[in-house]
């Protein structure tokens, strides 16, 4: 192999581990070169419009996928420069410091990981403070403790908003600002001439044309392509890593690119092309001494696939709700219990403001429950909410391969006790405070049913872990079998709390990035 292809690091996949690690090992000098099977997502008006992201699809992968039946379906999943987070919705929150205890729920047990909260938490400030995150600790009971205030003030609520705060606070919940990743600067509640952010409508699920966005791209990866060590290849699909005799070194990363084969090698290979598409990988790079996969020993590689239940509502009330930037506000107070069950209900989190354009592929459905409203109306006259519940890791629920390498998700539901309950909770709170008490069943981000095609939250299909038994890497997120291969998106996940999994990914990554310069010696 020519020298020109050898690579001191080599990451696989520049989202929210890929593109955060990248940024942390530039500074290094060390020769590290970036594999991205997309491009650049291009800048256009559409970026802003509704009807071309929610309707049309526009920056959604063209890809099939099958579930456990063969069925095929549409994954809700963007292949570009920064990943999945240049359409995220930024919601930047750490785990909650039981989130990494064993903790019981009333469908089973979620297990404790290999590091604790106080392990991540000075990796959480560093990655609140990389990605610009706007927010307020002590507020929210169920927080961890934390070794410095955001360097960022909370985004602050628009008028309608502030009055749902104080409602809730009234009937004596503890809503708090939630913590976003914005490039925003702000006086009463007006974007500053200096602000990327303006504030518009177009944030949550829609790509920033205006890159106020604190995305993987924006944040990390154009940063570290300032360095002259660091290469990006756009449009490089990975098919598969080969390894030495041994099967204990990668030593070399097949891509296909522009219709060619091409070979790469690096002394450290990290793979992080999402839970779902690394744990492909990994099986699609099966060889004589890995025949279920490459470092499946354990085989718990593409098991215990979670994604959260998720449930988007619209509570509609007769006052319309004039504002524009929605998602400011999150309430937990039944994150680990409510005063009438013992168990973990979930968290509720605003979502950016709905628009006709968003519920046109969703007409059916509401025209059977009122048919004279039309779309515009109903998304003028709600207020827009996310409810997101604790899923448990099941070794069933898996990504496999079929015979033609396609992707194969296995999901069966599990632990919804929980989320109904949180629902109920919702509903309840939100008839107190004279909002119409007939909420309705969204499907904004996904398009398609959540169980299987919303893949956004996925995580826990190569789980790190002490016992190589029962995991596929250590707790530096290492191969157990390998000896330089390292993978840093959600796969590494044992549990995945009732949080967004963002800021956990990237506090992993700058974890992981110590530990690799460390190794280099640095």
């Amino acid at each position: 192999m020519a020298t020109g292809n050898h690579y001191d690091v080599i990451i696989i996949g520049t989202g929210a581990g890929g593109g955060t690690l990248a940024y942390h090992l530039a500074p290094s000098g060390k020769r590290i070169l970036l594999l991205e099977r997309g491009g650049y997502l291009p800048r256009e008006k559409d970026n802003w419009d509704a009807r071309a992201v929610f309707v049309e699809s526009r920056y959604r992968a063209k890809e099939t996928w099958y579930d456990k039946d063969g069925k095929a379906f549409y994954p809700g999943i963007q292949y570009y420069v920064g990943g999945n987070t240049k359409v995220y919705g930024a919601a930047l929150l750490r785990f909650r410091e039981r989130d990494f205890g064993e903790l019981v729920h009333h469908g089973g047990v979620s297990p404790a990981w290999p590091l604790s909260y106080e392990d991540f938490e000075p990796y959480y400030t560093k990655a609140e403070d990389l990605y610009h995150v706007h927010g307020q600790h002590g507020i929210d009971p169920t927080e961890g403790p934390t070794s410095a205030p955001y360097r960022y003030p909370p985004v602050s609520h628009a008028p309608r908003i502030q009055e749902l705060f104080g409602d809730f606070q009234r009937l004596g919940y503890h809503p708090f600002p939630l913590p976003l990743g914005i490039l925003l600067d702000e006086v009463d509640g007006k974007a500053l001439h200096t602000s990327a952010c303006v504030r518009c409508a177009a944030f949550d699920g829609f790509p920033c044309l205006v890159n106020g966005k604190a995305d993987a791209q924006v944040i990390c990866v154009d940063p570290a392509l300032a360095h002259s060590n660091v290469e990006l290849l756009t449009g490089a699909c990975v098919e598969r890593l080969e390894t030495d005799p041994s099967g204990r070194v990668v030593t070399k990363v097949i891509v296909a690119r522009q219709g060619a084969r091409e070979e790469y090698s690096a002394d450290i290979v990290v793979v992080s092309c999402g839970a779902v598409n690394s744990a492909a990988l990994l099986l699609r790079s099966a060889n004589d001494k890995y025949p279920g996969g490459l470092a499946n020993n354990s085989d718990v590689v593409g098991r215990h696939y979670m994604r959260h239940n998720c449930t988007a509502f619209m509570a509609v009330s007769k006052a319309p709700n004039p504002t524009v930037f929605q998602k400011t506000l999150a309430l937990n107070d039944f994150y680990f219990r409510s005063d009438d069950w013992e168990y973990p209900l979930g968290e509720i989190q605003m979502l950016g403001k709905s628009d006709g354009e968003m519920l046109k592929g969703e007409a059916p459905g509401w025209a059977v429950w009122k048919p004279e409203f039309a779309l515009d109306y109903l998304a003028e006259h709600s207020i827009d909410l996310w409810l997101q519940s604790e899923d448990l890791p099941h070794p069933d629920n898996r990504v496999t391969i079929n015979p033609e390498g396609q992707i194969v998700l296995s999901i069966q539901e599990t632990n919804l006790e929980g989320h109904k309950r949180l629902t109920a909770k919702l509903k309840g709170m939100l008839g107190d405070i004279g909002l119409h008490d007939q909420l309705m069943h969204r499907a904004l981000y996904l398009g398609k049913d959540i169980p299987i095609g919303g893949t956004a939250h996925q995580a826990g299909t190569i789980r790190f872990g002490r016992d190589p038994k029962t995991s596929a890497l250590d707790v530096n997120c290492k191969a157990h079998d390998l000896d330089n291969l390292y993978v840093v998106d959600a796969s590494f996940f044992v549990s995945i709390a009732a949080v967004n999994p963002s800021l956990t990914i990237i506090a992993n990554a700058l974890q992981v990035g110590d530990h690799l310069l460390e190794r280099m010696g640095l």
